[in-house]
């Protein structure tokens, strides 16, 4: 298979039965930091990225994962409410960009 040598991949399987596909880009990079969170999530404060929403997004409609939305009142001089990320799928990561750079 063949994939851009200089842009972030995964090669993921929903689990228990899920097919696998390959994220790539921004895509790939939210998914990393969301499995990598566990279940106390992500948001976009604790992990910066111009647009974690279009992200999740693209996660949820494009490839099916399962991501809630939970939105928290922060305080401090801009008061208002950020969203968190909670990855609720099982996803099972088979290869990803960094482990293939590193084998070659």
């Amino acid at each position: 298979m063949s994939r851009p040598k200089d842009k972030i991949w995964v090669r993921v399987r929903v689990l228990p039965d899920g097919e696998p596909m390959t994220i790539y880009g921004r895509e790939a990079w939210c998914l990393r930091r969301l499995i990598e969170a566990g279940e106390k999530g992500c948001t976009p404060i604790e992990q910066p990225a111009p647009r974690w929403s279009a992200y999740v997004h693209d996660l949820k409609h494009k490839f099916g994962i399962v991501i809630d939305t939970v939105h928290e009142a922060h305080a401090g001089p801009y008061a208002g409410s950020h969203a968190r990320y909670v990855l609720r799928s099982l996803v099972a990561i088979i290869e990803d960009s960094d482990s293939a750079r590193a084998a070659a």
